[in-house]
């Protein structure tokens, strides 16, 4: 059985967030789901419109999604391959070489982000209406 980690804030889910989840799903048999809280949000530097605990619930209640964990540290990302027993870490291409490092522990993929669509594009929207 192959197990597959993603990270992300999830704020205001949308239809890019929904096709990573399929994606994920596809290439393994077990999907987590590292969900930011609102504490490394900030440290971060992101400000998150929609509370930590309800991002969560909406992602453990996607298709697919076995598991939804706090990611709660930049540093907590080995702690959780060896803990789940991960084979795959995937995430998003604009993350692109950042966690080469975690080769040593599993397989590292940068997937292709959803053209037209990111949670950034929609708060710039929503501030100029």
């Amino acid at each position: 059985m192959k197990t597959v980690i993603t990270y992300g804030t999830f704020d205001l889910f949308h239809i890019g967030h929904l096709k990573l989840i399929e994606r994920l799903r596809n290439i393994g048999d077990r999907l987590i789901v590292a969900v930011s809280t609102d504490e490394f949000n900030e440290i971060k530097g992101k400000k998150t419109i929609i509370p930590y605990e309800e991002r969560a619930e909406i992602v453990a209640n996607i298709k697919g999604v076995d598991l939804v964990i706090p990611e709660v540290s930049w540093e907590q990302k080995i702690e959780d391959i060896k803990k789940y027993n991960v084979d795959i870490f995937a995430i998003g291409d604009d993350w692109k070489g950042k966690f080469d490092f975690l080769k040593d522990y599993c397989e590292v993929i940068y997937l292709p982000r959803t053209h037209g669509i990111s949670t950034t594009q929609i708060k710039q929207k929503l501030c100029r209406e």
